[in-house]
């Protein structure tokens, strides 16, 4: 490669490969419905229909576990892989391919964007928060969930000298970190980056907390379990925020 990001030919066709991850982990997946329920509230008989975009929904698993939580209310998966979104449309009743980078919403016509596990594998992620917030509607609700480049463990291997978990040198093998699997992270973010960047997107943070990795060794899972009540020792970081 000749530029310092990757061609979008070659990330395309790395996405298109049925062998590469596009599910969420549960965990992870459950503490954010719950935080979009409370933040939505329940949709009642006289109440409007809520629009939540999936934007990035991969194979679906996310808006299929956040669903149950809001009842009454509609979640449309967005991804731009066909190979996912077929897979999305098992779970999920509504589906749309495009671009995130050109939405085909009006503005201000989603009440709620779920943007899990998304933003680390973009070349442009500037594009896409603009685009989220042109869609949202004043004071929608952002729920955003990444890797975390400061978790517990990966302070520990830095001091090691050994590449961090979640981040990656090459989209065809692994080179210097634990791990086996190549799944396209460009972007890494701390809890502290991570706020001031969504906050300079134009976005009020309401709560940045954090969730458990369902890739730690199972003999570290209680640990990694105990982190989450930290955020910027957390595995993942689950940040919910507002359109201003």
């Amino acid at each position: 490669m000749t530029t310092t990001t990757p061609p979008r030919t070659e990330l395309r066709d790395f996405y298109e490969n049925p062998a590469v991850p596009v599910a969420s982990g549960t965990p992870r997946t459950l503490r954010q419905a719950r935080l979009l329920a409370t933040a939505l509230g329940p949709a009642t008989p006289t109440g409007p229909t809520r629009t939540i975009l999936d934007i990035g929904c991969g194979d679906g698993t996310a808006a299929a576990t956040t669903a149950p939580f809001l009842p009454g209310h509609r979640i449309i998966g967005v991804d731009w892989s066909q190979d996912a979104l077929k897979r999305a449309r098992a779970r999920i009743p509504y589906t749309l391919r495009a671009e995130l980078n050109c939405l085909p919403f009006r503005d201000g016509s989603a009440d709620a964007v779920l943007f899990s596990e998304v933003i680390e594998h973009l070349v442009d992620p500037d594009a896409a928060l603009d685009e989220i917030r042109r869609v949202l509607r004043p004071g929608g609700h952002l729920m955003l969930s990444t890797p975390n480049l400061a978790a517990w463990y990966n302070r520990a291997l830095l001091l090691a000298g050994v590449q961090p978990v979640f981040s990656e040198v090459s989209l065809r093998a692994i080179h210097g970190r634990p791990g086996r699997e190549v799944v396209g992270h460009l972007r890494l973010y701390t809890a502290r980056a991570l706020r001031e960047y969504v906050t300079a997107a134009g976005f009020d943070v309401v709560r940045l907390k954090g969730a458990p990795f369902h890739g730690v060794p199972r003999p570290l899972r209680p640990l990694d379990r105990l982190a989450c009540s930290r955020a910027p020792l957390a595995s993942i970081l689950l940040l919910h925020a507002r359109r201003t």
